[in-house]
């Protein structure tokens, strides 16, 4: 059962949570209880799948508490107690260094045969300080897609695509050949910089971050100039500076590759594009751009223990949160590219959540904020991103000499980014 504290304790961290706008209850009715927390998306469909099959862990309810929305569930974790706090949160991969740190959280082992279901870099988003926290839910990624009544075979490689436009751009009045539709010029547009030869930082296929190695700038810059720049070294308008129009461009037949998001599918569909998705292939037939695969989680907390109910919210997480049958019940619901590899090539879930899935299994790298978000080496990677696009396609600056200064840039922003990890 739950350790009892102070009813002022309790007063407090109940008003800071009204304070934010959410609701907590201090205890579940018993020690047979699993208390999950999720978003208002996330919630509300866990629900459906706990009603249909709620034996997951015998002996035990699993009981779903839904808050208004992801800043209310991030507000009431912030404000948790022993009293008050769940078992297991379902929350962001950004969440696990604060929340491992605060003691919120506890770490779990995995067996291989569970890890041998999901990437590496996925439990690495999960992870701090060498200790796993999670279990990777669903994937938050971009993906290229590619408009079938124009392009009738999938390209092997970025100069594919390139000559592509090169040769049909009069003829089909494109006005671009590969854009950004999802993610914007940082986020999204690492698919490109990857394929191209540029990372933001440099991944070991075990999953975690080569620190001592960064891009070359020099194979990076000369593929601008083969692949984005004309012979006075100008935009050759293959690939915008700015993602502006993007979307509806593509639908338009205008452009005939476009980067989009896990989180726009439905609109593709609608219009009636094949969702056939894959990671920005790279100069290198058969390589592909890395994207930024984050995942959520969901996190075992460390008050699971003070209630009695560790070794049953462990069991959930294998049992349903881990396994293929538990995510493909939850994504029937969520739509969202699930995280295991049996869920990923299951016949139930769609083939956007299937094709978005795989192309994180391709080539999907963690989101690192202690990198992202560092600006040691003058300037964060979200700035300094798009910055290249500006000065190479827009401004007309070297693409090499540019891709040292992004290079350095991002180096010491990830050597001093270790620190946080």
């Amino acid at each position: 059962m739950r350790n009892r504290k102070s009813l002022k304790a309790l007063a407090v961290s109940l008003a800071l949570a009204v304070s934010f706008g959410v609701s907590l209850t201090p205890v579940h009715a018993a020690s047979t209880e699993i208390l999950v927390w999720a978003d208002e998306s996330r919630g509300p469909n866990l629900t459906k799948v706990i009603a249909a099959k709620s034996d997951w862990v015998a002996g035990y309810k699993v009981v779903i508490r839904t808050f208004s929305s992801f800043d209310a569930l991030k507000a009431a974790v912030d404000a948790a107690t022993d009293l008050t706090g769940p078992d297991i949160i379902v929350g962001a991969n950004d969440w696990v260094p604060t929340g491992a740190k605060s003691g919120k959280l506890a770490p779990i082992t995995l067996t291989a045969a569970v890890k041998a279901q999901f990437n590496a870099s996925q439990f690495f988003d999960l992870s701090y300080k060498g200790k796993l926290y999670g279990i990777p839910l669903d994937i938050n990624n971009v993906a290229m897609i590619y408009n079938t009544k124009l392009v009738t075979t999938k390209p092997a490689s970025f100069g594919d695509m390139v000559t592509y436009y090169k040769t049909n751009k009069v003829a089909k009045g494109l006005k671009a050949g590969l854009c950004v539709a999802g993610g914007g010029m940082s986020w999204g547009a690492h698919q490109v910089f990857s394929a191209l030869g540029a990372d933001a930082y440099m991944m070991k296929k075990d999953g975690t971050v080569n620190y001592g190695q960064s891009f070359n700038p020099s194979v990076f810059g000369n593929n601008v100039k083969t692949y984005l720049l004309d012979s006075n070294m100008k935009s050759n308008g293959f690939f915008p500076a700015t993602d502006t129009g993007c979307k509806d461009n593509f639908l338009a037949g205008t452009v005939p590759f476009a980067v989009i998001g896990n989180w726009e599918w439905a609109d593709y569909v609608a219009k009636g594009f094949t969702m056939n998705l894959m990671p920005v292939p790279g100069a290198t037939a058969g390589t592909y751009g890395k994207m930024f695969g984050s995942v959520s989680g969901a996190l075992l907390t460390s008050y699971a223990a003070k209630h009695g109910t560790e070794a049953a919210a462990k069991s959930l997480l294998v049992n349903f949160f881990a396994s293929t049958a538990g995510q493909v019940a939850y994504q029937t619901y969520e739509k969202r590219p699930p995280a295991e590899k049996g869920a990923q090539s299951s016949t139930i879930v769609t083939d956007a959540q299937k094709g978005f899935g795989s192309a994180a299994s391709l080539a999907g790298i963690p989101q690192i904020g202690a990198f992202l978000n560092n600006n040691k080496g003058g300037a964060s990677y979200w700035d300094s991103a798009p910055a290249y696009w500006t000065a190479v396609l827009v401004d007309g600056k070297d693409p090499i000499k540019e891709a040292r200064k992004l290079a350095a840039i991002w180096k010491t922003n990830v050597i001093s980014g270790q620190a946080d990890l």
